[in-house]
């Protein structure tokens, strides 16, 4: 459990990190340069010491990468202010596991002991918790509708078949002899991420027009952030992540990953002072309780 836990705390910082860069360059260059700051490091690895783009498996990556970045991503940049943060972070947290669960059940013949299933239940359970929309709905504001909820299904789908596609690559590589680390993996998935969101940078910009898109960048204030975020999530986030699923079930660790909401609300309150809900409270408690019954199941 150790990988997964690793790459939960990582995508909490990482998390962190995106809020404090966007507040300085605004959320579409803070989502560029993250992405190419990471595929540049992920790159140097790869390529001096990894598989670069080698590998017998490197086809099921670049399509893992294709719907766990670029579909994935997309439908949540799509889908956020229409559903809003919370709800949004609740569909795709609490689908992704059971369509992962099913998917790699139906295809490659995973089964879960009823014990792990119901830790994975309960880990839920705590994220539904802490994450659930406690203000009343706005009678200003128009409703989600329903192609607002199906964009939030799809960007779940795409995260539970993004990981169950990159676990089969990590499997077929390890049967033909030809292992891949973590890294290498997470270097040749991401370039479809970078695919994605310069497009996505790119439509912002002409939709905004070019002077407006941030409009007074604070690089020097973002730097450090930049870093932490482009090293902790996409780099070394998305590697830890990748060496979970060679050797635990997609749904146990997009279980545990799933927690990452839930991490982030102490590094909010130690860094912003940002005092957790009695509701995050009480869902963390029972999120923590769920990974040390999966530990032991």
């Amino acid at each position: 459990m150790l990988p997964a836990l690793l790459a939960m705390g990582l995508f909490a910082t990482s998390s962190v990190a995106a809020r404090q860069s966007i507040h300085h360059l605004g959320p579409n260059n803070a989502s560029l340069v993250r992405i190419l700051l990471a595929t540049l490091l992920l790159g140097i690895y790869a390529h001096g010491w990894g598989a670069g783009f080698s590998g017998p498996s490197l086809g099921w990556f670049l399509v893992s990468g294709l719907i766990g970045f670029g579909i994935c991503d997309t439908a949540i940049f799509i889908a956020l202010p229409r559903l809003g943060a919370q709800l949004t972070s609740l569909m795709v947290q609490c689908l992704s596991v059971p369509i992962g669960l099913l998917t790699e059940w139906l295809w490659l013949g995973t089964e879960l002991s009823l014990g792990r299933l119901l830790a994975i239940a309960v880990i839920l359970a705590g994220v539904v918790i802490a994450l659930r929309p406690t203000a009343k709905p706005d009678a200003s504001r128009p409703s989600p509708g329903k192609a607002a909820l199906v964009l939030g299904v799809v960007a779940a789908a795409g995260q539970a078949w993004g990981a169950v596609l990159s676990r089969h690559g990590t499997q077929l590589a390890r049967a033909a002899g030809q292992p891949i680390d973590g890294l290498s993996v997470a270097y040749q998935r991401i370039w479809a991420g970078v695919f994605f969101i310069v497009l996505w940078w790119l439509w912002q910009r002409r939709q905004q027009g070019a002077g407006t898109a941030s409009t007074h960048p604070d690089w020097r204030a973002a730097s450090p952030w930049i870093l932490a975020n482009a090293l902790s999530g996409p780099s070394l986030g998305v590697a830890c992540y990748q060496w979970a699923l060679a050797n635990h079930p997609t749904g146990v660790v997009m279980a545990i990953t799933a927690l990452t909401p839930l991490a982030v609300i102490p590094l909010s309150w130690a860094l912003n002072g940002e005092r957790p809900t009695r509701a995050s409270v009480i869902g963390g408690i029972l999120g923590v309780a769920g990974v040390c019954w999966l530990t032991i199941a």
